[in-house]
């Protein structure tokens, strides 16, 4: 500690990818996980190609997952993360030895700390992913306002919420128009017109993660939001709020 700060319209986290191992996971959580009716995503995350594939190798055993995601972008963890999701041959790599275990569909997790998206988005397309997700959160530093040294042990930490909503916007529409596979949009979404945006700039899917921290029910609420939006704009299914093949 500490791992989490409030920062304006946001927050920064030093938490990492800390969990109970793939094994412990197959044995203790997914069993609990099976009593919710809802598909289930194990968030896949290694420190060398090998890890990555021996990971999911484990997982194709197991029950109870409709796909994995492949975190290639934590700014906080230590020989992984985004290590690969900032190299196109290493995170094609990573993605074509974990396409060549998995039976089941592949999200690519990408990181937003990179100079232009298209090429990441295309090289995880080329080397098997079934789908993209986008953005993971942007690398900051927070400082102690008494002391000059930064708040967290490893200087940075990765800055998530609504500061980060109209980048992660950008980079979700940029990735939609280079890939021909799904993408899953990411960042700041408190609300449910800001799922709408991502859904209007051609997402599939988004994901909620920040608003859970202080709302438990986010993403329940956001559900029903994203319903009132479409009755207010005339649409009848989620799905017609799409831009591009298959939207409108």
């Amino acid at each position: 500690p500490p791992r989490l700060a409030v920062t304006p319209s946001g927050m920064i986290n030093y938490i990492g990818l800390q969990n109970v191992g793939v094994d412990r996971f197959i044995r203790e959580k997914l069993p609990k996980l099976a009593a919710y009716r809802t598909a289930v995503i194990a968030n896949v995350f290694g420190t060398s190609v090998e890890e990555y594939a021996e990971v999911i190798r484990r997982l194709e055993s197991a029950p109870g997952l409709a796909a994995y995601e492949l975190n290639l972008s934590s700014p906080n963890s230590k020989g992984g993360g985004m290590v690969f999701g900032s190299d196109l041959r290493l995170l094609a790599e990573v993605t074509a030895a974990a396409r060549k275990v998995s039976r089941r569909p592949l999200i690519a997790k990408l990181t937003p700390n990179v100079a232009d998206i298209a090429p990441f988005a295309k090289a995880a397309e080329d080397a098997g992913a079934d789908a993209i997700s986008l953005v993971n959160t942007f690398t900051g530093m927070e400082a102690e306002r008494q002391r000059a040294h930064p708040r967290f042990p490893g200087g940075v930490g990765g800055i998530s919420g609504p500061v980060i909503h109209t980048e992660a916007l950008r980079l979700v529409e940029q990735a939609v128009r280079t890939v021909r596979i799904p993408v899953i949009g990411i960042g700041g979404i408190l609300c449910g017109a800001d799922a709408a945006e991502f859904l209007r700039a051609g997402a599939v899917a988004v994901q909620v993660g920040t608003a859970n921290f202080y709302d438990p029910l986010a993403t329940v609420r956001i559900a029903r939001e994203l319903e009132v939006c479409c009755r207010d704009g005339g649409l009848h299914r989620v799905g017609n709020l799409r831009s591009g093949p298959g939207g409108r």
